[in-house]
């Protein structure tokens, strides 16, 4: 996966003025357009299509600061059908427009070049088992929300508290299938993971295939698959975003496997009164790689 992700990076030199192919590289080496975005985002730190347009930026102010060619030849070599895209774009990288930068010299922000290395890390053993499942539905509230990587989601918590205690009750009554208790679910997410997109988040249980749900309840059909189950305890919800994390720095990397389309799913297991502390079971889809 380190090498793959590298080869994406020399592409993206390659191609740095037109529409990348992801998901052709993705086929050519042997992984998904989808686990590739989503195995960048997590090491990178940033989307892919973040990274393209700051590296797109970076090499477009060498050109507008040789000054050699004017604004709407340079915009048209980097994609950009007019001076005022080019302009929006450069300005959302560099802080200051084309024509202020040809003038002044700067303010100009660099991003380099990426180059991603695996570090000898994986100290702490991560507790975590594959499970095969048959098909089942996920059923409860749904809502669509923010993306936020770290710390709690107010948005999900709100949410949550709009529910009423005896909902939960009701919910948990439900639930016939493994993962087993109250679930949070993330779906529909950008394979980029940019901070801000939107996610349909779940609360609810799951019930196998068979099972009749309320008419009043929101239902994610899950296919039959394989999923890998990463068990954490600690701070929440910082001891799971940091085992969240690993996987894509620790665990893909060695294990043979990759991301496959579907729900990311937490079951809380146990958690103090407060929901300080928590322990869990983050379940992710995959599929051999």
């Amino acid at each position: 996966m380190i090498s793959a992700l590298n080869q994406l990076v020399d592409l993206v030199e390659e191609h740095l003025a037109e529409e990348l192919d992801v998901n052709g590289l993705a086929g050519e080496l042997g992984t998904t357009e989808y686990h590739l975005r989503r195995m960048f985002s997590s090491l990178a730190g940033m989307p892919l299509s973040e990274y393209v347009r700051r590296r797109r930026m970076t090499v477009a102010a060498a050109d507008v600061v040789r000054g050699e060619d004017d604004l709407l030849s340079i915009a048209v070599r980097y994609g950009y059908g007019s001076t005022e895209a080019f302009g929006r774009a450069f300005r959302a990288v560099h802080g200051v427009g084309p024509r202020d930068v040809r003038r002044d010299g700067g303010p100009l922000r660099t991003q380099p070049r990426l180059r991603i290395r695996l570090t000898v890390e994986g100290s702490i053993p991560m507790d975590t088992r594959l499970v095969d499942r048959p098909a089942f539905r996920l059923v409860g509230h749904a809502t669509r929300v923010p993306l936020i990587h770290q710390g709690v989601n107010p948005h999900i918590q709100q949410h949550i508290a709009a529910l009423p205690p005896q909902e939960h009750l009701r919910l948990k009554s439900l639930g016939d299938a493994d993962p087993g208790g109250l679930l949070q679910v993330c779906d529909d997410l950008d394979p980029d993971g940019t901070e801000g997109s939107e996610l349909t988040y779940l609360h609810g249980v799951a019930v196998s295939r068979d099972t009749a749900a309320p008419d009043d309840l929101d239902a994610i059909e899950v296919p039959a698959g394989r999923w890998a189950v990463f068990r954490t305890a600690g701070p929440h919800p910082q001891a799971l975003q940091t085992t969240w994390a690993a996987t894509a720095t620790e665990w893909f990397p060695s294990n043979p496997w990759r991301l496959r389309p579907g729900p990311s799913i937490v079951a809380v297991l146990e958690r103090a009164a407060d929901f300080s502390t928590a322990t869990c079971e983050l379940w992710l889809p995959v599929e051999p790689a």
